[in-house]
């Protein structure tokens, strides 16, 4: 009789030490579990394989990827449910950590329940990694080829899958939001307005974008506040959509578009600087190369805005390791810093922080947005890329959302001046009105 479900569901929970929240549908189409509850698939045994030789979040990634593993059902349900079996959350550890089911498995008493799962899975080798997963890297963290190399992996994947995903605004950052009503183009238009009113744009200006994405920072902020914009990418495919939408705006002449690095930049000093949802490339232990190499850029009086991911602190910040799923399948060697040491690093390079604003629920209002986008064109999406680069984007960008609104992760914006020796920030006296 086909109880394969039944069979997985009673090792999962002997070697999790916990139930099992969501129901499993197996291949031999048993089912198990609450009724009612999201209904986790699996396709075939390959899943249950991936599962066994790689323990974990990179298991259960893998097995997403290539469609031995499926959810059916609120997909934001079955992910809040299972987040717990997958990290371990607390107020002492709330970052993402080692998954329990990796210690489980090195229990003597469990070898019997994982015996069982071997012969559950047949042929017991390890299936290969899906196409989408980034190559093995080598080499010294953040160089300048291995970056590029790291950049490539995420955003060279078909400008016409970013535009299906990030809607007509092409903005891939967190949107700005005046209540859930509003569209995600008028959000993501009120975020770079907001961010042109904190560096304090004015006609003439020159304005640095640094990780330009698509141009729509410089875009509008060269049309809107009469500026001459720099933006820099290391994605080829990136740049080639920029160009092309600044030529049909008309504004060759006051926006250049380029294909470089921070670090390779020499026509400074630029008025304003804006780094939207690029930090997050720059890694711990370049951090303070970055800072400092901005500062340079700037003239004194400049403002930079600094528009990064925060992770949650640690107690011992030597454990911090970065998501396997997110690095492997989504930002190769990105990693998360808490604000603290964001700010510090700032502070650190001779910057001096005016103001920072969390936008952690804008986040997740703005994911959630992608995700509809991604599933109501989804035949269209696979088209573009892949089966698995879109079960990828859906997974992390859902995922994601309920990080931010779970405060697992956060965003805020940071603005900092290059202080004059006068003492002159140029700053008015109350630049923000508070509400409520």
């Amino acid at each position: 009789m086909a109880d394969a479900a039944g069979r997985l569901t009673r090792l999962a929970e002997e070697v999790l030490g916990a139930k099992l929240p969501v129901r499993i549908r197996a291949w031999d189409r048993s089912e198990f579990g609450p009724p009612g509850a999201p209904v986790l698939v699996f396709r075939n045994r390959r899943a249950l394989r991936r599962l066994l030789f790689k323990p974990g979040e990179l298991g259960l990634a893998r097995a997403w990827v290539a469609g031995d593993l499926d959810i059916e059902g609120d997909l934001y349900e079955a992910l809040d449910l299972l987040a717990g079996l997958i990290w371990e959350r607390g107020t002492a550890a709330p970052a993402p950590q080692r998954a329990p089911v990796l210690r489980a498995l090195a229990r003597p008493e469990i070898r019997a329940a994982a015996k069982e799962l071997l012969s559950l899975a047949a042929v017991p080798l390890p299936p290969s990694p899906p196409a989408e997963e980034a190559r093995t890297r080598r080499g010294p963290l953040h160089t300048l080829l291995r970056d590029k190399e790291a950049i490539s992996h995420h955003y060279d994947v078909g400008n016409d899958f970013y535009a299906l995903v990030l809607g007509p605004s092409m903005v891939y950052s967190c949107a700005y939001w005046a209540g859930p009503d509003a569209t995600l183009e008028e959000a993501q238009r009120d975020k770079l307005d907001l961010i042109c009113r904190k560096l304090g744009l004015t006609e003439g200006q020159r304005l640095l974008d640094v990780g330009c994405g698509w141009g729509s920072m410089v875009l509008h902020a060269a049309r809107e506040y009469g500026v001459r914009a720099v933006g820099i990418t290391l994605s080829e495919e990136q740049a080639t959509y920029a160009r092309k939408r600044v030529a049909e705006a008309g504004l060759a002449d006051r926006v250049e578009i380029r294909v470089q690095d921070y670090r390779e930049i020499h026509d400074e000093p630029f008025d304003a600087i804006s780094s939207i949802g690029m930090a997050e490339h720059v890694g711990r232990a370049r951090y303070a190369e970055y800072a400092n190499a901005l500062y340079a850029l700037l003239k004194p009086g400049g403002r930079l805005l600094n528009h990064q991911i925060a992770r949650r602190p640690l107690t011992d910040e030597d454990t911090y390791h970065v998501d396997e799923f997110i690095d492997r399948y989504v930002f190769p060697d990105g990693e998360l810093s808490p604000v603290g040491r964001t700010a510090g690093a700032l502070e650190d390079a001779g910057f001096e922080v005016r103001d920072v604003e969390v936008l952690r629920e804008h986040y997740a209002l703005t994911l959630r947005r992608w995700v509809a986008n991604l599933e109501a064109r989804w035949k269209e999406a696979v088209r573009l890329t892949t089966p698995g680069r879109a079960r990828v984007w859906r997974l992390y960008m859902a995922a994601s959302a309920l990080s931010f609104e779970r405060n697992r992760i956060g965003v805020n914006q940071v603005l900092a001046v290059r202080t004059p020796e006068s003492g002159a920030s140029g700053l008015p006296l109350r630049p923000r009105v508070w509400q409520g």
